[in-house]
């Protein structure tokens, strides 16, 4: 079938900035959230190799507030890799997902797409883009959303739907509802026709004309301050988008029966960095580790090993272990569902279990650096910050340290500031 104007798409991958995720620090500190490696990979890599395998892609936007020379050198060398133009969008200020993606409008049609993809970057899922972009337009619809099923429990800490179990259109969207609505969540990844940018437009136009009536109006302006607060170019695309325009065969659902997280927490994160390895065997097999403790170190399940890392023969690596540049692992190391950031030893015999060593960090001899394993509980993983030395003999439990510290005494729960 031969590429047209008609069949092109572009992506676009929402990444906040630096105001946002405050909870993944002290990692951020060093690195943009969306630039930390999970699997290997920087976190906003998995959604756009997700998007190298759609067909006719035209173009990626990553649409975000961090400043652009922390995307610079990340954006020129994927774009290389990848062979797809990627581009860096500094928003001026927040205007939200909807309205992000309008502020950009006549950037992100200049290829004149028939499909417009959007991800937010700190969702983790295996992104079955193709699939959708087939049902969206088998429905016909302006937009399709991914949605996944979830337990009762935890259902009301994201935006709840209903949707037709026939026709599969999205028929009631709530965002955080204080009592339960449905058990299908939204995944924070949408397809749309260039329609959606009419619908951005009609809702701004009617928020514009509701301030010109408040302003006649003190009464109502008292009575309603959250919608005063929201200036007129700032759209919500679940609450100003798919609330009002639900039930009103504008919009559909797509169900994935694979997996999906948000990635908020650098606990989250760990989690994450395991579903991304195990789906490499699908996806990219050359980048999972093998051995067998002869030649090189003995490997167990799914782990991810920079080519530049250097491990010694006698250690055993895995399940669920990432080991990044130029990191250097000692005779008799013991690693298990861990990140080992850049430029980090682990010298010899030292464990390390349920943890995130950051980068140029020094693990001692004999040491243990471990955590339960609670990827939701504020200290239910290790976190060691940038350059932080745990020398011989000392066992860090449960605990966060952050940039620059040494330890010399063992610690056990416990926040090192």
């Amino acid at each position: 079938m031969e590429s047209s104007d008609q069949e092109k798409v572009v992506a676009v991958i929402m990444v906040g900035g630096p105001t946002k995720g405050t909870r993944f620090r002290p990692l951020s500190f060093n690195t943009p959230k969306p630039l930390f490696p999970l699997a290997g990979q920087p976190m906003v890599h998995h959604p756009i190799s997700a998007c190298k395998r759609l067909p006719n892609l035209a173009h990626i936007f990553l649409i975000g507030f961090y400043e652009e020379r922390e995307f610079a050198l990340y954006v020129s060398s994927i774009s290389n890799e990848l062979k797809v133009p990627v581009r860096y969008l500094k928003e001026d200020k927040p205007h939200g997902s909807a309205g992000g993606l309008y502020y950009f409008r006549n950037i992100i049609m200049e290829d004149n797409p028939s499909h417009i993809f959007l991800l937010n970057c700190d969702v983790c899922c295996s992104f079955p883009l193709t699939e959708m972009l087939e049902a969206h337009k088998r429905y016909g619809g302006m937009g399709t959303v991914l949605v996944i099923k979830v337990s009762a429990e935890s259902a009301n800490q994201f935006g709840e739907l209903v949707a037709d179990t026939i026709t599969n259109e999205l028929l009631h969207y709530t965002e955080k509802p204080e009592t339960f609505v449905s058990d299908l969540i939204n995944c924070g990844v949408y397809i749309f026709t260039r329609d959606i940018f009419t619908a951005i437009q009609e809702v701004s136009t009617h928020r514009e004309g509701q301030a010109n009536i408040r302003h006649l109006s003190s009464f109502e302006t008292l009575q309603s301050p959250t919608s005063r607060a929201l200036p007129v170019d700032f759209i919500r695309l679940d609450q100003d988008i798919l609330s009002p325009f639900a039930g009103k065969k504008q919009l559909y659902t797509y169900e994935t029966m694979d997996f999906w997280e948000q990635i908020k927490t650098p606990g989250m994160s760990l989690k994450c960095s395991g579903l991304y390895l195990a789906q490499f065997r699908f996806t990219s097999p050359h980048l999972l580790a093998a051995g067998d403790g002869t030649k090189s170190a003995t490997i167990v399940g799914d782990v991810y090993v920079h080519p530049s890392a250097k491990v010694h023969p006698t250690a055993k690596i895995g399940p669920n272990v990432s080991i990044s540049a130029n990191v250097r692992v000692g005779a008799g190391v013991r690693l298990i569902s861990c990140i080992i950031l850049d430029d980090v030893e682990v010298q010899e015999n030292a464990v390390v279990i349920n943890s995130i060593v950051g980068w140029k960090s020094s693990v001692g001899k004999w040491s243990r650096v471990q955590a339960d394993g609670d990827y939701n509980a504020k200290l239910g993983i290790t976190i060691l910050g940038e350059a932080v030395t745990v020398e011989d003999e000392v066992v860090v439990i449960n605990s966060i340290v952050l940039p620059n510290k040494t330890l010399n005494l063992s610690v056990q729960e416990e926040i090192i500031l």
